[in-house]
């Protein structure tokens, strides 16, 4: 079976995911770089980012230039991993 048919995604492509967690200062910077060691070319300026209506919380939505499953895969495994992070959509 070819990796084309594994997978409904047609690579490359473009991909959003959302990132929750805690409301802590250094959440965004955390995501941006663990998201830059999977997509290279991610640009941290179009990350975007919104609070919980009691401010607790910050979901982050970053879109990068999906090119694999491996590649969505590890993200989404080392983003899930991190203790600051607590939900990736």
């Amino acid at each position: 079976m070819s990796a084309r048919a594994d997978s409904l995604i047609e690579y490359p492509c473009d991909f959003p995911i959302k990132v929750m967690g805690k409301r802590v200062d250094s959440l965004a910077q955390t995501v941006i770089s663990i998201v830059q060691k999977h997509a290279p070319d991610f640009e941290a300026g179009s990350l975007e980012m919104r609070s919980s209506s009691q401010g607790n919380y910050l979901s982050l939505t970053v879109t990068i230039r999906a090119t694999s499953r491996v590649q969505l895969d590890a993200l989404y495994t080392e983003l899930s991993g991190h203790p600051m992070v607590a939900v990736v959509l």
